[in-house]
């Protein structure tokens, strides 16, 4: 219909019969239908608030990103700093279920990559895309958040908080009509815009059946670059990461790793860089964790200490946050003060 007639204004404009060649009659009549009318005075009344905004694929505020992937959604519901929609962009997603390291990873890449001038991207899940989140407010250029629900419902409800400051300080966006509830067809479909509004994907911890391969996928796609941070061979939540390096995707160190491959991007005046894990105390359990999870079994071996001994050592590294228990008695060391 755009195609043939132009601007939607010119669409609605037309007889019925003119555009029965393009639709069913079912969806023609829904056009002028009460839930229709409904529907379009909610959004009116819903926009009517600060910072609400409707974007068309007619508005110069439409993300010129967007219009380069095969299906851009006609419409986006905005809540926020529309500006960012304009701006370099990185998105940063991966498990739901993140350990501690992978959420502090996320994190401190995030809000280095914000401080060099690239937008956080991600989905507003729990895990990683939360971290990720959080880093881009920290950083210069903030975050957007794409959203698998309409845009006055926040999904999980535990991010309610983390969704108020993205609205107040990033962006919320979503391409479904309001009062659109969470469905298991909503997230993958919406997976396709955060990879589309970024220069590239970095993937932080993923199973293999993680849906953040959807993303890394789609923006393997869509002509963007796909970042995986590489982790344990003992961890499934590294799994993922590694199957796409093995699939070319560029393996990543520091924030240097995805500033140097995006071409035609320069950092902003912030030097991106890393900061070293701090030495481990020789005489210390930490000098025998290594980096994979270690049950109190192995760590009494490797340091010649008794249970009792191991397990005091662990609680004093975990309250000092250089130690997380994981499920199954397991532990991993952090990596205190890395900041991507």
């Amino acid at each position: 219909m755009l195609r043939q007639f132009g601007l939607p204004e010119a669409v609605l404009a037309r007889k019925p019969s003119e555009l029965a060649a393009f639709a069913a009659p079912a969806v023609l009549e829904a056009l002028h239908s009460q839930a229709v009318r409904l529907a379009v005075a909610n959004a009116l009344e819903w926009l009517a608030a600060p910072g609400r905004s409707l974007i068309t694929l007619a508005d110069d505020t439409y993300p010129r990103m967007l219009l380069e992937i095969a299906d851009p959604p006609p419409v986006l519901y905005a809540h926020g700093r529309i500006e960012l929609l304009q701006r370099a962009a990185l998105a940063v997603v991966g498990s739901r279920n993140a350990t501690a390291q992978g959420a502090a990873n996320a994190e401190s890449f995030a809000r280095a990559l914000s401080n060099a001038g690239l937008t956080i991207v991600s989905g507003l899940a729990l895990g990683i895309d939360a971290a990720a989140h959080r880093g881009g407010l920290a950083g210069a250029s903030s975050t957007v958040a794409v959203l698998g629900t309409g845009a006055d419902l926040v999904y999980p409800r535990r991010n309610a908080e983390l969704a108020a400051q993205i609205a107040q300080r990033g962006l919320l966006i979503s391409e479904f009509a309001l009062g659109t509830a969470a469905t298991t067809h909503s997230f993958p479909r919406r997976n396709r815009l955060i990879s589309g509004l970024a220069r590239g994907c970095l993937v932080v911890e993923a199973a293999l059946a993680s849906g953040s391969l959807i993303t890394a996928r789609a923006a393997a796609d869509q002509g963007r670059e796909v970042f995986a941070l590489p982790g344990s061979i003992h961890s499934p939540l590294s799994k993922g990461c590694h199957a796409l390096i093995k699939s070319g995707a560029k393996l990543v160190e520091s924030a240097e790793d995805v500033l140097s491959e995006l071409s035609g991007f320069r950092p902003s005046g912030y030097a991106a860089t890393t900061v070293a894990t701090p030495p481990a105390e020789a005489a210390g359990l930490l000098a025998h964790m290594g980096h994979d999870p270690v049950d109190v079994g192995s760590l009494c071996s490797r340091a010649g200490m008794s249970a009792e001994q191991v397990s005091s050592e662990l609680l004093r590294l975990e309250l000092d946050g250089r130690v997380t228990a994981l499920p199954g008695g397991l532990y991993q060391r952090l990596e205190k003060g890395h900041r991507g």
